[in-house]
């Protein structure tokens, strides 16, 4: 009896553990970032300057995957996401933007009369406070940009944070929420960004 015992104990402890395990690994979730949110454009006040930011194929394929709620984590692309946030970040700025595939390339530049290259890097993170859903409720997205001039010159670095959160009875099936409101404050906060850097204008 106590040997049927410690061997029920021992599948109680087996079975525990992996459920943990399984509960630890989670599944993950694709979610977007893309946000249809952009600055305002004027016309009147954007600078008269043709500027460039590079986007790599590769770059477009980094998948990130960061924390969800309940034990789960969610999937997306940064690069690809956000790519609309950083070229309507530049339009509210500039007059003509462009996109290039290498910042390296001085002639190509210089022949379409490109003057700035802003080059940038993406981080992310999330979290939730829920334990019964698995949507982050928590998102930050951040950009850092390397502007260099047509020949590859540094020129300044600009920066930009945007912070999103949203609550289980906000989702309605729209699962990136957060995130996606993260991506707008981030396009904001660049854009503005860039207008106050003197080096840029």
């Amino acid at each position: 009896m106590a040997m049927g015992s410690s061997l029920l104990s021992a599948t109680v402890r087996l079975a525990s553990a992996a459920a943990l395990m399984a509960l630890l690994a989670g599944c993950v979730h694709p979610i977007t970032m893309i946000t249809e949110t952009a600055p305002p454009r004027s016309q009147a006040h954007l600078l008269p300057k043709k500027v460039a930011y590079v986007m790599t194929d590769a770059l477009r394929d980094v998948e990130v995957i960061t924390p969800g709620g309940s034990g789960d984590r969610v999937s997306y692309y940064p690069y690809r996401d956000l790519e609309k946030s950083i070229r309507d970040a530049l339009r509210a700025v500039y007059r003509d933007v462009v996109v290039l595939r290498t910042a390296g390339d001085a002639k190509a530049n210089e022949a379409a009369g490109v003057s700035l290259v802003f080059t940038p890097q993406i981080k992310t993170d999330s979290s939730s406070s829920s334990w019964i859903s698995w949507p982050p409720t928590s998102f930050t997205a951040e950009v850092s940009c390397v502007v260099t001039d047509a020949a590859g010159a540094e020129i300044t670095r600009v920066r930009a944070t945007g912070n999103g959160t949203a609550e289980f009875g906000e989702f309605k099936g729209d699962f990136g929420l957060a995130a996606r409101r993260a991506a707008a404050r981030l396009t904001s906060q660049l854009s503005s960004e860039i207008r106050k850097n003197e080096k840029l204008r």
